[in-house]
C-alpha cells in the first residue's frame, strides 16, 4: 500500500490523539494493525503523537524497513523505543475493547510509569469510520466483484436442492471471483461464515447474533444462516454474502424466487425499494442516522408491513450499519441515534422484510457519503429472479 495513504490514517488517528492528549498509541489486533499498516503481523506498532511510527515484528520474519524492528516479547517494548530514539509515553492507550485480560495487563505492565488508557479502539474505530478516496475506491471494485458472482447465481441452482447447498455454490462463486472468504465482525459475539443464505420460514428463525435477519443454522455451534432444509416453490431466497475481496467488507442482498411467489410477496419486496429510495434522498452531510432509521419504520407501517419489517418476532432494531475492515462499524441507522452522517463514511442500507410461508423480501446495497449524498457502489439489479 502507498506509503501516503498510511500516513493519511495514521494522522487521522493522531489527530484525535492530540485531543485527548495521548502521546502515542500501541496497536496489536488484527484489523487496525492492517489499517495503519497495511498488512497483518503479529507484532506491536506504536504510533507516537510525535515522531516516526514503528513497528515491532514477531511473524513473518522477512520484513524489513527504517522503522520495522524484530521483537520476542513485549518487554523489549520500552528499550527497543530508547533505542529507537523515542521517548516513553506519559499517556498510552491500548485497544481495550479487544485485547484480552491478559494481554492488556502485560502490556500495561510494560509501562509502569504511563498512564494506561483502554480507548485505543474506540478511537481507531472512529477514525476508521470516515474512509479515504482509496479505501472507497476499493468498495467499489468489490461491488463490481459481488455483483459478478451474485448475477451467475440461477447457473447453479439445480430443483431439489437444500439452502446449504446453494449457499455452498454461492459461496463457490464469490471465491471465485476473489473472495477472500474471511467475515470480519468487531466485538466476539458474532460470527459467520462469509455470510448468509435464508430461504422460506428459515428467515424468521431467531438467531442470538446481532444481524438484520438470523436463520436456524446447521447446528447449535453456529446458529445462524441456512438450516439445511429443502428449497421448495413459492419461497423467497435472500442471499447477503459479505463481498471482502480486498480486506473491506462490501454488503449486498439480493432476493430469489423458486417458482411465481404470491402478491403480497412483490409490495413488501417494492416497500423496501421505496424505503430505499426515500432515504438514498434524504441521506446526506448532516442526516441524523435515527431520522433516517424513522423514515423506514413509518414507510414499512403507511404499506401495511410494520409487524414484518426487519424480522417477525425477534426484530432488527437498525436498518443500516457503516462497514469498513469490519462489517459493523460506524454509522449506525438505528432508533434514537444522534449521530450524522460525514462525507467518507460507508454504510449497508438493508430494508428486509419477512413473511410467513413465502420468505424474506427486500435489498441491501453499499453507500458511501459524497459532498452532496450518496454513491452506490454496489450495482446489481434489484429485481426478485425467478430461478
Amino acid at each position: 500500500m502507498l506509503h501516503s495513504e498510511l500516513e493519511l490514517r495514521r494522522d487521522k488517528i493522531r489527530a484525535l490523539m492530540a485531543a485527548r492528549s495521548i502521546d502515542a498509541a500501541l496497536i496489536c489486533c488484527n484489523v487496525n494493525l492492517l489499517y495503519t499498516c497495511g498488512t497483518v503481523v503479529c507484532g506491536y506498532f506504536y504510533l507516537p503523537l510525535h515522531g516516526p511510527a514503528t513497528l515491532f515484528v514477531k511473524r513473518p520474519n522477512n520484513l524489513t524497513g527504517e522503522h520495522i524492528h524484530p521483537i520476542r516479547k513485549p518487554e523489549q517494548l520500552p528499550d527497543l523505543l530508547r533505542d529507537c530514539g523515542l521517548p516513553l509515553p506519559a499517556r498510552l492507550m491500548l485497544e481495550g475493547d479487544e485485547l484480552s485480560y491478559g494481554e492488556y495487563t502485560r502490556l500495561a505492565a510494560c509501562f509502569p510509569d504511563a498512564e494506561v488508557l483502554p480507548c485505543g479502539t474506540s478511537l481507531v474505530r472512529q477514525a476508521r469510520a470516515v474512509k479515504t478516496e482509496t479505501e472507497i475506491e476499493l468498495f467499489r471494485r468489490s461491488g463490481m466483484a459481488l455483483t459478478k458472482a451474485y448475477e451467475q447465481i440461477p447457473t447453479v441452482y439445480r430443483p431439489g436442492m437444500t439452502d446449504r447447498q446453494l449457499s455452498v455454490e454461492v459461496e463457490r462463486l464469490v471465491r471465485l471471483a476473489g473472495g477472500l472468504g474471511i467475515f470480519r465482525v468487531f466485538g466476539r459475539s458474532m460470527e459467520v461464515f462469509m455470510g448468509s443464505l435464508l430461504a422460506g420460514d428459515n428467515a424468521a428463525a431467531p438467531s442470538p447474533y446481532d444481524f438484520a435477519l438470523g436463520g436456524a443454522g446447521l447446528d447449535a455451534s453456529l446458529p445462524v444462516s441456512a438450516s439445511g432444509s429443502l428449497i421448495r416453490p413459492g419461497q423467497s431466497i435472500m442471499v447477503d454474502m459479505g463481498g471482502n475481496f480486498y480486506g473491506y467488507m462490501g454488503d449486498m442482498s439480493r432476493v430469489y424466487s423458486v417458482g411465481r411467489l404470491p402478491e403480497k410477496a412483490y409490495a413488501a419486496h417494492q416497500t423496501c425499494l421505496e424505503i430505499q429510495d426515500t432515504i438514498v434522498a434524504k441521506a446526506r452531510p448532516g442526516a441524523v442516522c435515527g431520522d433516517l432509521y424513522d423514515l423506514a419504520v413509518d414507510i414499512a407501517r403507511r404499506n401495511g408491513f410494520a409487524d414484518y419489517f426487519m424480522g417477525v418476532g425477534q426484530k432488527a432494531k437498525f436498518v443500516g450499519h457503516g462497514i469498513g475492515l469490519e462489517i459493523n462499524e460506524s454509522p449506525v441507522l438505528a432508533p434514537r441515534v444522534a449521530q450524522t452522517l460525514e462525507p467518507g463514511m460507508v454504510f449497508a442500507l438493508e430494508p428486509k422484510i419477512v413473511l410467513p410461508g413465502i420468505g424474506p423480501l427486500g435489498v441491501e446495497n453499499s453507500w458511501a457519503v459524497t459532498a452532496t449524498g450518496l454513491e452506490k457502489l454496489t450495482l446489481c439489479g434489484e429485481d426478485i429472479v425467478e430461478l
